[in-house]
């Protein structure tokens, strides 16, 4: 059955010159069926070069699809499935933002990838967790507006030697936030030859006690490390699905086996089929929205590229 619907997948790829983009928590069905995979920030810069095809199916959450939605106003960005939300990108709200602008007009507004268009229009500049630090370092101004993860923007300011101004003050993701130190204790005591990577998203006091902080690119990156034979890796679990087919001579851990993001879940082979039969589900972004908010965005890509 799995055989033939990735079958039927191919041929409406080349029927409707479709391009399959996936991100790096997907499952690893969705991985080996997709054209690319990455980060955000690949994703963007990816989406951003895509020339040659009519349709964009976006294996991830909605503020990505969103957001290949409004570099590439030409193509049909399909969502396999409409309730692939981010619970982190609907916590700041367009008025909350609004304020914190108002409060502090010399500030400079940085909004995290994992936020929606309308919120994205406020920003000077948007950044991804492989970029923030570099983001902010670029910025005219002293201090910054950071939105909506709390613990990236603590991160991105910490590196930088910037205070940020944090809306939401509890802005978080809740795969990245579970980890406790407990977590690397373990680790510790169960690999000891190993080496720990967790993400910016992740708690101060688990990256204090981890040997690396990284994106899910960086970690992609890291896990080539002639020197490094086994890394444990404090993120979405099905990072570890591609890094093992990509380094089948190394061992991955997951820091912790329930480390899942659920949304990114309810993509399936299906659905994906579906999409491309049907065109669904289409995104859309009001033509408005969607100019201010490459602002930021274009301005991101080029400081990445």
């Amino acid at each position: 059955m799995t055989d033939e619907i990735i079958k039927e997948i191919k041929q409406l790829k080349e029927d409707k010159n479709a391009i399959i983009l996936a991100h790096n928590y997907q499952p690893k069905e969705i991985q080996e069926v997709a054209d690319f995979i990455g980060d955000s920030l690949e994703l963007c810069l990816k989406a951003s070069e895509i020339d040659d095809s009519d349709i964009i199916v976006f294996c991830g959450v909605n503020f990505m699809a969103e957001t290949a939605a409004i570099i590439c106003p030409d193509k049909k960005v399909l969502l396999p499935d409409n309730r692939a939300n981010c619970q982190m990108a609907d916590m700041v709200s367009l008025e909350e933002l609004k304020q914190a602008k108002e409060e502090n007009p010399d500030c400079e507004v940085v909004l995290y990838v994992n936020s929606r268009a309308e919120t994205k229009s406020e920003a000077d500049i948007v950044c991804t967790s492989a970029n923030a630090a570099k983001v902010v370092s670029s910025l005219n101004s002293d201090n910054f507006i950071f939105a909506p993860d709390h613990n990236l923007g603590v991160y991105s300011a910490k590196a930088a030697g910037k205070d940020a101004i944090i809306v939401p003050e509890d802005g978080h993701c809740y795969v990245h936030t579970m980890f406790k130190p407990e977590d690397i204790e373990n680790a510790r005591r169960e690999y000891p030859d190993a080496k720990i990577v967790v993400h910016p998203e992740c708690n101060e006091d688990i990256k204090e006690l981890a040997d690396y902080v990284e994106s899910t690119g960086g970690m992609v990156r890291l896990a080539k490390d002639p020197e490094i034979k086994q890394l444990v890796i404090g993120t979405e679990i099905d990072l570890v699905t591609r890094l093992k087919r990509e380094n089948p001579d190394k061992e991955f851990i997951p820091l912790r086996a329930d480390a899942f993001c659920l949304t990114m879940k309810l993509i399936t082979l299906e659905k994906i089929r579906d999409a491309l039969l049907e065109e669904k589900f289409l995104i859309t972004v009001d033509e408005d929205i969607a100019a201010k908010a490459r602002i930021g965005i274009e301005r991101m890509l080029n400081l990445s590229k």
